[in-house]
């Protein structure tokens, strides 16, 4: 029987690189299976990014949020799905873009639904925050709340919204299915062992990281932020740079606001159903939130120029992820407390 793998830096750099290679193989099972789905059951490219690859990709984080809701650091669980949503928001249709042979295409699908209900998505688990803080407060410095059950209704309900809206999408586009010599079934199960796969090295991948992290004295607000946060949006950022490479950009970008819907609307209302009740820092979502607002209506400026998302365009986003860091770094060193007393 093989033992647990030695706490060594080395070590943990070479699981990290073989995890990379094997997300990288599964991500390719997943698109792949997921192409081939689609086209059977007829559903349009956009549709079958937001709904069957994004949910499919978003496993890791909504494992992530189950097990910190379970062990009673939610805080930490919500901080690092917003991180992720940041990165998949700006850092992976940068990626995708300069990835490919051309610009990165969108359609008014996507800049008109996908990223307009992103922002509603947003809006909705702020609300959701503000209210456990009005309702069920539980302290005034930091602002906390209880979110409960019957708040987690709300975003589960939006989501069932979502769902309504790409169904009569689906209706509307009425494509024809394409089943001539497909076999369901090893489609499915490719999907399935594709899904299984990002699942289990996903996980290795993140403790390898967060273990790198306590090693090299990284802080655990800026980890969970930035590098796991990266960490567990790696099946994202390969789906989506794997289909963009193929030019199918619609689907790229279709990946990544539906993932981050399913992770808001989907993954955090799950854990608060499963453990019954969590306690929210407000004052330390909020302001995540509010970043992430700003870093969705970028994305929805630089698609809609041209609706196509070119290479300084993809540089810019970049940039703003920069800025990003820049102020998770200061806001973990104490910087900016100096900057709000100026």
């Amino acid at each position: 029987m093989i033992g647990p793998l030695p706490d060594a830096p080395v070590v943990h750099v070479l699981v990290i690189a073989a995890a990379t290679g094997l997300i990288w193989l599964g991500s390719g099972w997943l698109a792949e299976a997921a192409e081939t789905l689609a086209g059977y059951y007829g559903l349009p490219a956009v549709v079958q990014g937001s709904i069957v690859v994004a949910v499919g990709s978003s496993f890791p984080e909504l494992v992530s949020v189950l097990v910190t809701a379970v062990t009673g650091v939610f805080d930490m669980g919500v901080g690092a799905l917003v991180g992720s949503a940041i990165f998949n928001v700006l850092v992976i249709p940068a990626a995708a873009g300069l990835g490919g042979e051309d610009e990165l295409e969108a359609n008014r699908a996507i800049v008109y639904k996908e990223a307009q209900f992103y922002m509603l998505a947003v809006s909705a688990l702020v609300v959701t925050f503000a209210l456990a803080a009005i309702y069920f407060p539980v302290s005034s410095d930091p602002i906390a709340g209880t979110v409960n059950r019957s708040l987690a209704v709300i975003p589960l309900a939006l989501y069932g919204l979502y769902l309504f809206i790409q169904y009569q999408d689906v209706g509307d586009a009425a494509i024809e299915p394409v089943r001539d010599e497909v076999d369901i079934r090893r489609e499915w199960g490719k999907l399935a062992a594709g899904l299984a796969l990002i699942v289990v090295t996903v996980e290795r991948l993140v403790a390898s990281v967060e273990s790198l992290g306590v090693t090299f004295g990284v802080p655990e607000f800026l980890a969970g932020v930035t590098v796991v946060a990266a960490a567990t949006s790696l099946p994202d950022a390969l789906v989506s740079v794997r289909t963009a490479r193929e030019d199918r950009g619609t689907t790229s970008l279709g990946n990544v606001l539906g993932s981050n819907t399913f992770d808001l609307l989907v993954a955090i209302p799950l854990g608060v159903l499963i453990v019954g009740e969590v306690v929210v820092n407000f004052s330390t979502a909020v302001p995540m939130l509010g970043v992430l607002t700003a870093a969705t209506v970028l994305l929805f400026v630089t698609l809609r120029t041209s609706l196509a998302l070119t290479e300084h365009e993809s540089y810019a986003l970049l940039a703003a992820y920069g800025l990003f860091v820049a102020w998770v770094v200061a806001e973990t060193v104490g910087a900016t407390s100096v900057l709000r007393g100026v």
